[in-house]
């Protein structure tokens, strides 16, 4: 029987590698469409989880996991051997950077590698992980030939880039367009006809994996300027004493020609901070330079630093330093309504203030420990007390189901670095609004 017709009637069986934010969502969306699935990955909590019907990923409803456990269509394991009965492999694993901000491609040749025994003709790989152009060509074409099979014939290659956006209400793996680029036009069509059956958003066809793994990147390199251009623009207007959230609001009346950007204490998530310096290194094989990522990475990696030059400004304002202040953090999920923490700019903030020596708690009902410079911290419960006895409530994430006015009625200070109290109380001082007096 061949690929596409097993595609097309749900007997294929899929192998996800990696079960985080981009994998177990997908797996859970090819369960529900009818396929089985079985999800790879060396972390033994999550496989023990998923196996026992138990969630880790709030986007993901709890009764869909235990669903596809209870009806067979979903298990885990760590085992590669799994990998012989799969028709399709699709590969999500995390893509980091060194400290030199350098691509670190380990766990994708990792995955092929431990999949590569157990690989065989007339199997789909698609390659979701976000990386730098060239990879899929480049790193899992060769191992997979050096088998002796033939792309297009025995087997099929795509890149498709994973557009999971964490905590967003309206988009979801089920719903969100897919972009697939093979390395022969069968293989495109194989990866089409999956995503088809699992995905009402459409699929984009591109002509190589090359342009997919681009076109990912320009995806948040464009974020990434952007975040960038407007926390500049809110340094500023902070010195210009213009409030820059009202600035935007009058600007994205206009119904063309402009999207909003909101200023922060930096970017986080494992997308924006890291995809874009994918193409920074693979250009300068091209003797290229990116100076506009070069720059916004710059600007972004000195936000958490100009928060805390603020925090000091304000507590100035009250003949106090950051030194030997108690200073509450409200939210430190690298953005609002989710427990993710990978590259929070909230969590560079609160390890900036430790080193000035501040004393530092937190309140985020979504994340209720976190390691914070080598020490562990657990959220602290919200009271009028506790506002009390702070001597400055920092607001670096905005999530919806906190009570703002509470904070506010209760502050000594607060410092809002994301305008989660919309200018509404005046004990407040804000990134790029430094108008307001206490």
């Amino acid at each position: 029987m061949s690929l596409i017709k097993k595609i097309n009637d749900k007997t294929a069986n899929i192998a996800i590698i990696g079960l985080g934010y981009v994998g177990l969502p997908l797996a859970v969306e090819s369960g529900k469409a009818g396929f089985t699935v079985t999800g790879i990955d060396l972390n033994e909590e999550k496989i023990k989880a998923l196996n026992q019907g138990e969630n880790y990923i709030p986007d993901i409803p709890d009764e869909d996991i235990a669903q596809l456990v209870a009806t067979e269509k979903l298990k885990a394991t760590n085992s590669f051997e799994e990998i012989s009965k799969a028709d399709i492999i699709i590969i999500c694993v995390p893509t980091p950077l060194d400290k030199n901000k350098q691509p670190m491609t380990k766990y994708i040749e990792d995955a092929i590698e431990s999949a590569l025994p157990y690989i065989r003709k007339e199997q789909l790989i698609i390659l979701e992980s976000t990386t730098y152009p060239g990879t899929t060509e480049e790193i899992i074409l060769p191992r997979i030939e050096s088998k002796g099979l033939k792309v297009g014939k025995d087997f099929y290659l795509a890149f498709s880039p994973e557009r999971i956006d964490p905590g967003n209400p309206s988009f979801k793996t089920f719903n969100i367009p897919k972009v697939v680029g093979g390395v022969t036009k069968d293989c495109t069509k194989n990866a089409r006809a999956f995503y088809e059956q699992i995905t009402t958003g459409g699929v984009f066809e591109v002509s190589s994996p090359r342009v997919a793994e681009m076109e990912k990147l320009l995806e948040n390199i464009f974020r990434i300027v952007n975040i960038s251009l407007v926390n500049e623009m809110a340094m500023l207007c902070d010195r210009m004493n213009i409030n820059i959230w009202e600035v935007i609001s009058a600007a994205k009346t206009k119904p063309f020609g402009y999207m909003p950007f909101y200023p922060g204490p930096g970017t986080g998530g494992h997308c924006i901070p890291l995809d874009p310096f994918y193409l920074s290194w693979k250009a300068k094989e091209f003797d290229f330079s990116t100076r506009f990522i070069e720059l916004a990475g710059e600007i972004n990696d000195k936000m958490p630093e100009y928060i805390i030059d603020k925090v000091a400004d304000t507590l100035n304002k009250d003949k106090k330093s950051i030194n030997g202040s108690r200073i509450l953090i409200i939210g430190i999920a690298y953005k609002k309504d989710i427990n993710d923490l990978r590259e929070s700019p909230a969590i560079k903030v609160a390890e900036l203030l430790l080193k000035k020596r501040a004393e530092i708690m937190y309140y985020d009902p979504y994340v209720t420990n976190a390691m914070i410079s080598a020490r562990e911290y657990y959220s602290i419960e919200l009271t009028p007390d506790l506002i009390k006895k702070s001597d400055i409530v920092l607001i670096t994430t905005n999530h919806s189901n906190i009570d703002y006015e509470m904070i506010s009625r209760n502050a000594k200070l607060i410092y809002d670095s994301r305008n989660a109290t919309n200018d509404k109380f005046d004990n407040t001082f804000k990134l790029g609004n430094w108008n307001i007096t206490a």
